[in-house]
């Protein structure tokens, strides 16, 4: 389901019913309003206020207290008298009278479990005075599978409320939905993640730590500050803490790993950085531009016999941050690039660009994915755009 269609469900569909049932028992108080707009205008404004309100814990998945901050709302979404959420096994949360009766919902909502199918049950409450005479409960699902209930408690049978507690129970099921392609989109950035760093060359290792050793005893100090930059840039490289860092700490990164390169080839690689101050803090998603400088080197100096020049600048683009990475090396059939970005030009060749890729659209969307310029002999120019603000996106 498209980010697209999920908001408009969530804004539109399931809440104009539970509005409507609202909107008779609210009308009476808004009248005296003296703002300007009419009774349906606020009821409505205040069913998607109070809607508001409640996805962001719900986002977090069911859990016990996902479900306590959401209660409260969800039940004066319903205007109930009591509304509690189970997960399969307990009550998540009770918000309203007769909180006693939560020791019986599981009871009652069993064949909902079972089933997915609502169910509207009689309260069995004793007391004369005791609001609880009738409830509804409805699923809440995600793909497929019945995860918990929504039960709404009210005084009388009401097939309007039956139905506006299946309405905001399917909402809730797509908040949940969302919470869970969260975590599934959480879990395939860190395997991306995993990928980049096994692919982190074992070549480059070894032959960086032959090149520090090279200088152990004809230049030991260079040797310890060889030592050093490879510390801290497979300290970088392998951090455990977030998805994202800042556009300052990967070019860090990145001039520490061309460091190492240049300890190897010497005079044969040049190296331009050109880096506007404004765009350092821009938060991106981790580990996007080594694989592509690594790129520029393999097929800069490594492909060629003479020396080669690599140009990184990172330069201010209104709304974005535009980081090119050139390199002037033997460079690439166009059909062949397209062939690796398709996955059909073997397992191996090009996850880098691949995954950077990938991980770059699966962020920002279609639109930020990498530009490659490139020809046979030619070299190679990679663009990428990076958002200076996206929800979510924060550097750590």
């Amino acid at each position: 389901m498209s980010g697209a269609a999920l908001a408009a469900l969530i804004v539109l569909g399931p809440l104009l019913l539970a509005g409507g049932f609202l909107l008779g028992r609210r009308t009476a108080r808004l009248e005296r309003i003296s703002d300007v707009g009419t009774p349906v205008e606020h009821a409505t404004f205040e069913t998607l206020h109070t809607a508001s309100l409640a996805a962001p814990p719900l986002r977090a998945g069911l859990t016990e207290d996902s479900a306590r901050k959401a209660a409260r709302r969800l039940r004066s979404l319903l205007g109930t008298d009591a509304l509690c959420l189970t997960d399969r096994d307990r009550v998540l949360a009770w918000d309203g009278a007769g909180e006693d009766h939560g020791t019986g919902v599981m009871d009652q909502v069993a064949g909902v479990l079972d089933s997915g199918r609502g169910t509207a049950f009689a309260g069995g409450c004793d007391h004369l005075d005791c609001s609880l005479r009738w409830g509804v409960a409805a699923p809440l699902t995600v793909d497929h599978r019945v995860l918990g209930t929504l039960v709404a408690y009210a005084p009388r049978e009401s097939a309007v409320l039956a139905r506006a507690v299946g309405e905001v129970a399917r909402w809730v099921s797509v908040q949940l939905e969302l919470a869970e392609l969260d975590r599934s989109r959480t879990r395939l950035i860190e395997a991306e993640i995993k990928a980049l760093r096994a692919q982190i060359s074992p070549h480059f290792i070894f032959n960086s730590l032959a090149a520090i050793a090279s200088f152990v005893r004809t230049d030991p100090e260079r040797a310890r500050e060889l030592l050093l930059e490879f510390a801290d840039f497979t300290r970088y490289s392998f951090r455990s803490r977030g998805d994202f860092t800042t556009l300052s700490d990967e070019l860090h990164s990145i001039d520490q790993y061309l460091a190492l390169v240049r300890a190897r080839f010497g005079d044969r690689l040049t190296v331009t950085l050109q880096v506007a101050p404004e765009v350092l803090p821009v938060a991106m998603p981790f580990l996007c531009l080594q694989p592509l400088v690594e790129n520029a080197v393999k097929h800069g100096l490594e492909g060629a016999g003479t020396t080669s020049h690599i140009t990184i600048s990172a330069l201010d683009a209104g709304a974005e941050a535009e980081v090119v990475i050139e390199d002037d090396g033997v460079g690439m059939e166009p059909d062949r690039l397209r062939r690796i970005l398709r996955r059909e030009d073997g397992a191996s060749t090009g996850i880098g660009l691949l995954n950077v890729d990938e991980r770059l659209r699966q962020v920002y969307g279609d639109d930020y994915g990498l530009v490659i310029e490139t020809g046979v002999g030619a070299g190679m120019r990679i663009t990428v755009r990076i958002p200076k603000y996206r929800a979510g996106v924060h550097g750590s």
